[in-house]
């Protein structure tokens, strides 16, 4: 079954009650003219157990403790977002599996030349997807990008990600003259930052699930990165955020800001099919696949990572 993502974005009063998340409005608690049968009636619940990703946009909404100890047991990945409505923080249960040690052992302990390996299909995969993304959407030719992606070392010693990646984005936005991919950049950056915040919150939950440490990757190593494995096993489906940022661009004139219509169509991405391993499913059970198979590796059951392909 595929989780929930649930987007708060007004104020709100968020609690537990019977393994439910209960959503209260303050306008209609505070309203001393309603009923509290109409007030009853005002509230919704959600099943804990179908919620995936949870996602507060706004500063005035309040939380319970009982609710975020539910949401962790549950293995839901919680973030919040800053005055400017972009993700800032993601809060992540701190055991998923209850094979964690085991697991996390395995991981930890993983050779250096499966690490290489693992980043040099990564790579591949991510620029083969890439590929696809400017043959089917902008009709670009790829010829280089699939030669590059053939061409990927152990642990890409000779960076074809970086060529590659600057190729990509010359070519994936071509409406945009110049565009440059940076976090503070012009739009449609804005709209690229926000679909991988939900995408790395999709793929750290699905690791913690399996019982590995998102700090420890296979190939980003940074003290101050919590997520490094994230970042990792992430990169493939980046792609995935880009043709549905192009999607939104066709149907949207004005990208300055992040409207609720296109913070709702961003918000689709972890139900959206992707084809992954001879069948096409949606990408947060693609995500759950490719985690799966990351942890056979380290486990000496597999030597190949599972990754979609576009």
């Amino acid at each position: 079954m595929v989780k929930k993502t649930l987007y708060f974005g007004n104020p709100a009063y968020l609690s537990l009650r019977n393994g439910q998340m209960v959503l209260r409005l303050p306008q209609v608690e505070k309203n001393g003219s309603l009923s509290e049968t109409f007030k009853k009636e005002a509230e919704r619940t959600f099943p804990i157990e179908n919620i995936g990703v949870v996602i507060l946009d706004d500063k005035r909404i309040t939380v319970t403790q009982g609710l975020l100890e539910c949401l962790a047991e549950n293995n839901c990945a919680l973030i919040t977002c800053d005055s400017t409505h972009h993700p800032t923080a993601l809060m992540l249960p701190m055991e998923g599996n209850i094979l964690m040690g085991e697991r996390s052992r395995q991981q930890v302990e993983c050779p250096k030349p499966l690490r290489k390996q693992l980043w040099q299909q990564t790579v591949q995969a991510k620029i083969a997807n890439q590929a696809a993304n400017l043959e089917c959407l902008v009709g670009a030719d790829n010829g280089n990008m699939h030669a590059w992606a053939k061409q990927v070392r152990s642990d890409d010693a000779g960076n074809l990600e970086a060529r590659a990646a600057a190729y990509y984005w010359k070519n994936i936005f071509p409406e945009f003259s110049g565009f440059t991919r940076g976090r503070d950049g012009e739009p449609p950056n804005n709209l690229l930052n926000y679909g991988y915040a939900i995408l790395r919150a999709v793929v750290a939950r699905s690791i913690v699930a399996a019982g590995l440490l998102p700090s420890i990757g296979i190939h980003h190593h940074n003290r101050y990165n919590a997520y490094c494995l994230t970042d990792d096993i992430m990169e493939p489906y980046r792609p995935v955020v880009d043709g549905l940022v192009r999607r939104i661009i066709a149907r949207h004139k004005d990208l300055g800001e992040l409207t609720l219509e296109i913070k709702r169509e961003l918000l689709s991405l972890p139900t959206i099919d992707v084809h992954i391993n001879g069948h096409d499913r949606p990408l947060m059970v693609a995500v759950d696949q490719t985690v799966a198979s990351l942890y056979k590796c380290f486990s000496g059951e597999a030597k190949c990572l599972i990754y979609p392909e576009l």
